[in-house]
């Protein structure tokens, strides 16, 4: 009866899947325990009459060590033992691996040469790649290939306050303020009473980042896909001088600021795929400092804290403020360290009024002080 339960939940929850595909989904990804051939070609039957592509990915484990440490951080934090002592949860979740060893079918190179899969061997010590289908599977597979499952920790901060952020202007290329570089001293300091082991610096090619990176005692390395996005005609512009030259434009990056792209510049969306080499890195590395900018910074936030593209355009990324990932099973923990060196506000609200019509004081409604 039990099993058949299962095959019940498992059979619903394919369903819904399915008719999300049906209703404009894009990627499905199926999350089951579909450890039989039998299930296997319940799926296969139920998505090929779709005619859509299947890519199984099986996680194979057999170091104990691993298996155990898997057990205390990843299944005992996950819904099914919510609320249940933790040496339960550790004896219950060891009983279950045992029920599915008795019946287990693993993905066979030979028996299933016909299908799409990849099998990871004892959290990537080694892999078996077969039939990649298309660019989507081949770009599921480089990212599971370098996929870091072991503990570790992103910084992710903005440059220090600089001159043109004093005077409220976007983009551009400039130095650092006075309050900037005693961020930068400040930042330096921090680093070295963490004691954070095997850290990297990454920065932009902006010399901002740069000099806030300036004081850091570690590796550092600069990566062009970390430069802020591209205001085009709007660099180093204020958002007053641009609500008065381009009000139309204003007004249409208010009501889509997501796939709003700048005259002879870029979007969110265009940063996003940007960045997907620096985030396809980060996910490969261990102790990472990200010095970056304000748009930079919150794709990469929502990347870790699973916000959606309307959210994301708006998070809160303060200056002077080092936002410490810590990637986990279920999500990602975050932690503001704010190191206590004052600068400018540069958060910028969406408006109440976004219609093309609207006044120059509605339009600037949100837009934080800053000197003339």
């Amino acid at each position: 009866m039990a099993m058949n339960i299962r095959r019940q939940c498992a059979e619903a929850a394919l369903k819904d899947m399915l008719d999300w595909l049906e209703r404009g989904g894009n990627v499905g990804v199926f999350d089951a325990t579909n450890t039989t051939r039998d299930r296997r070609r319940m799926i296969l039957d139920s998505i090929n009459k779709l005619q859509y592509k299947i890519f199984f990915v099986e996680s194979v484990c057999e170091d104990p060590e691993i298996i155990e440490e898997n057990v205390k951080e990843v299944k005992v934090t996950s819904p099914d033992y919510k609320n249940m002592d933790k040496e339960e949860a550790i004896k219950d979740f060891l009983l279950r691996i045992q029920h599915y060893q008795t019946s287990y079918e693993p993905l066979s190179e030979n028996f299933d040469r016909q299908l799409s899969f990849i099998k990871i061997f004892n959290q990537g010590e080694r892999f078996l790649v077969n039939k990649i289908n298309g660019h989507i599977q081949s770009r599921v597979v480089y990212f599971l290939m370098n996929f870091d499952v072991s503990k570790r920790t992103i910084y992710l901060l903005r440059h220090g306050e600089s001159e043109l952020n004093v005077k409220g202007r976007i983009g551009g290329n400039s130095d650092l303020s006075e309050r900037g570089q005693n961020y930068a001293q400040a930042l330096a300091k921090f680093v070295e009473q963490e004691n954070i082991p095997n850290l990297k610096v990454w920065t932009s090619e902006l010399k901002r980042t740069q000099q806030t990176s300036e004081h850091i005692e570690a590796p550092k390395e600069c990566w062009k896909a970390l430069n802020e996005i591209n205001a085009g005609v709007c660099e180093e512009m204020t958002y007053e001088e641009i609500a008065v030259k381009y009000p139309e434009e204003f007004a249409l990056r208010d009501q889509n600021k997501y796939t709003y792209r700048y005259p002879k510049g870029e979007s969110y969306e265009d940063l996003v795929a940007r960045l997907e080499p620096v985030i396809m890195e980060l996910e490969r590395q261990k102790n990472v400092m990200v010095i970056a900018h304000q748009a930079v910074a919150r794709c990469l936030l929502a990347y870790f804290l699973d916000k959606n593209s309307e959210e994301l355009a708006y998070l809160k990324v303060p200056l002077h403020t080092i936002l410490k990932l810590t990637p986990v099973a279920y999500g990602c923990l975050i932690e503001e360290i704010n190191l206590n060196v004052e600068s400018v506000d540069t958060h910028r609200e969406r408006p109440k009024n976004i219609s093309r019509s609207r006044s120059i004081e509605a339009a600037l409604e949100t837009v934080p002080p800053h000197e003339e």
